[in-house]
């Protein structure tokens, strides 16, 4: 094979992990599982991923617009949160190595996997032990009680911590959590899931090129771009046709591909 013909087939490989990458993370998260090994393969600075998918965790978020805006009050109750633990745990990862947390990862995705599973029974459990003692204020959010509202707050600052340090599979944990201490349904979730995972993302590739602008390769974090927004507009539309049931089992398929990735790898 001739240096054209190779130069070619990588450029189609950078464009395609863009692609999987934005369609995988509209649909779930764990996109970057998928971006990442492409680009070690090809030699390239997988810091790259980080920044190319934010084009395409922010066209997930236009192609979920109608459900984000049925939905401002929760958004506004949950998006600060993300922000603050994101903006932590960008800034924990300019002190500390990745490697510290990764032993970790496998199982917490795991567990979350499992969250997702199990999150119907849980949540008809919660639902019948809440005493509904929301106050006025609260009503219009989808909290079962003012305990499940603290602790989707808190989830979620915790879970920004963790996306701006370490973001592989932050949405399934966030479909976890929510899933149990919200009515909210699962296109609903995902909605919500797409938006504070991109408002991380976008922390965490504006700390990356403020403080290593030296290991980021822009012509492929075009390429990633440009994959990772047409692979999640068009994982959008077909994603918003799932039925509930559908959509749970694939985040439960990602979920276990993950803890099997990460674990092998």
């Amino acid at each position: 094979m001739s240096i054209e013909w190779l130069q070619i087939v990588e450029l189609g490989a950078i464009f395609g992990a863009g692609f999987l990458a934005g369609s995988i993370n509209v649909i779930v998260g764990a996109g970057t599982l998928v971006s990442f090994p492409i680009l070690v393969f090809l030699g390239l600075p997988p810091l790259t991923a980080t920044i190319g998918i934010v084009p395409g965790s922010i066209s997930g978020v236009v192609a979920y617009r109608r459900e984000l805006h049925a939905h401002v009050k929760t958004i506004r109750s949950l998006l600060p949160a993300s922000i603050l633990g994101g903006i932590t745990g960008a800034s924990l990862l300019l002190h500390f190595s990745a490697d510290v947390f990764t032993a970790v990862i496998p199982w917490l995705i795991g567990f979350g996997t499992l969250l997702v599973i199990a999150g119907p029974s849980i949540k008809k459990h919660v639902g019948a032990h809440t005493s509904g003692g929301i106050s006025a204020g609260f009503r219009q959010l989808p909290f079962p009680s003012r305990t499940t509202f603290i602790v989707s707050v808190c989830g979620a600052l915790l879970l920004g911590m963790y996306g701006g340090y370490f973001s592989a599979a932050q949405g399934i944990l966030l479909i976890a959590l929510l899933g149990i201490t919200s009515t909210l349904q699962m296109q609903e979730l995902n909605a919500i899931k797409n938006l504070t995972v991109a408002a991380v993302n976008l922390i965490a590739a504006s700390v990356f090129i403020i403080v290593s602008p030296e290991l980021i390769s822009w012509p492929t974090v075009a390429l990633i771009a440009l994959g990772s927004a047409l692979g999640a507009y068009i994982g959008g539309r077909y994603a918003r046709r799932l039925r509930p049931s559908v959509f749970r089992a694939f985040v439960v398929i990602v979920g276990i591909t993950t803890v099997i990735v990460m674990t092998i790898g």
